[in-house]
């Protein structure tokens, strides 16, 4: 008796998905829930489990294939376990020896690993695969060491790369450039962006901050904090808070343009940029406003460990009536974030740099922060994003007034 391999539901309003990596081959045995295939929507990755135990006897949509809900993609064959069973037992020694000797183009790894990879210069041929069939997970990735892994690559890249050097003939183009087709999920966030800007009348309005206070306030309940809560204090939740102050003040900047009407949003659902293998990623914390410092410490950790583990779902990331984005983490001075439609602005937070200011007739050194706020003209008026944003600066500058509602 055969079992169909069937591509699951993927979330409201996505049909179809890209079929990123097969994670077993055509004869290997497969045990139920055991992962056979990644797919690859808009927004996540989504495995796909084996709802039968046996041998997968077919595959029949490959790598690089888009495929529709519902559609058959392989076929299991059961009753077949038993004879498939000394193959797969001998097949780990032939795959342990592949990562030595084969490029690391060649070694099996699923899509995020391969990003990680390439962020952390480490070569996959070098990384202890712990996957099903000598499959490099992401996790190997993350274990592996760049600095001992890049050696070996480093070694051998001064032969290629000086051949440009000489004044012989010009390389074949192909040489020097790699074409790589975008995932589906770049494909989205790249006609989500342009989008935006094609859409909304998008402006950008700056202040700058003061962090000394919520500074010396995070430094002083810190400790207390994560031992009673199990998480750390962030600044994050700070301004999460201090947003939905503001948008209670100003709930234009929390509505969305629907044709030719407003609708106004009476809830706080924000969205968090994070940063995950394939791209940058918005999940939402929900009802903000009733969340405590520590709920949405702990949401925001456990949404950033599922994007690195590429584990966030499509309702993760559904809805969101206003994007907070920290760019700062990566080092940023400033920016100019853009609309995650159809939200009518986002806050962009930026590195925290200490910087002369005067205060009270003198020149004091104070670690500051400039804070951006894009916004769609269209239904946020200026007056309206600058009140926003002062009422951001009032509440981190004094953090009391947090706690009070004011």
């Amino acid at each position: 008796m055969a079992t169909e391999i069937k591509v699951p539901a993927l979330g409201e309003s996505v049909s179809e998905a890209t079929i990123a990596q097969w994670l077993k081959k055509v004869g290997d045995a497969v045990a139920v829930d055991e992962p056979l295939c990644e797919l690859e929507t808009d927004k996540v990755t989504v495995e796909v489990n084996a709802t039968a135990a046996g041998v997968l006897g077919e595959i029949i949509s490959k790598q690089g294939d888009t495929v529709e809900v519902g559609t058959v993609i392989g076929v299991i064959t059961e009753g077949a376990a038993a004879a498939a069973k000394p193959a797969a037992a001998a097949a780990p020694a032939p795959v342990a020896a592949a990562p030595a000797a084969a490029p690391a183009g060649e070694v099996a790894a699923s899509p995020a690993a391969r990003k990680l990879a390439a962020d952390k210069g480490v070569d996959l041929a070098s990384v202890s695969a712990s996957g099903p069939k000598g499959h490099v997970l992401k996790e190997d990735v993350a274990a592996a060491k760049p600095a001992a892994a890049a050696k070996p690559a480093a070694a051998a890249a001064p032969a290629p790369v000086a051949a440009p050097v000489a004044t012989g003939p010009a390389r074949e183009a192909g040489e020097r450039e790699e074409k790589v087709k975008m995932t589906r999920l770049r494909q989205t966030i790249a006609r989500r962006l342009k989008e935006a800007q094609n859409t909304a009348a998008m402006l950008t309005t700056f202040n700058e901050v003061d962090m000394t206070n919520v500074m010396a306030l995070r430094n002083e309940y810190k400790d207390g904090f994560e031992k009673k809560h199990g998480v750390r204090l962030g600044f994050m939740s700070f301004f999460v808070k201090a947003a939905v102050a503001a948008l209670k003040e100003i709930p234009a900047v929390n509505a969305e343009i629907s044709g030719d009407s407003i609708i106004y949003k009476n809830f706080y659902d924000i969205s968090v940029a994070v940063g995950g293998p394939q791209g940058l990623v918005t999940p939402v914390l929900r009802d903000c406003d009733e969340l405590s410092f520590a709920g949405i410490e702990q949401s925001i950790g456990d949404y950033a460990k599922k994007a690195r583990d590429g584990k966030l779902t499509m309702q993760d990331m559904a809805g969101g009536t206003f994007t907070i984005s920290n760019g700062g983490v990566y080092g940023s001075l400033m920016s100019t974030p853009i609309l995650n439609p159809p939200q009518s602005a986002i806050l962009g937070m930026h590195k925290t740099q200490e910087r002369p200011m005067a205060i009270g007739g003198k020149v004091e050194i104070r670690p500051m922060m400039y804070l951006a706020l894009s916004y769609d003209h269209r239904i946020v008026d200026g007056k309206e994003a600058v009140t926003f944003l002062v009422r951001i600066k009032d509440a981190i500058e004094d953090p009391r007034r947090l706690l009070l509602d004011l």
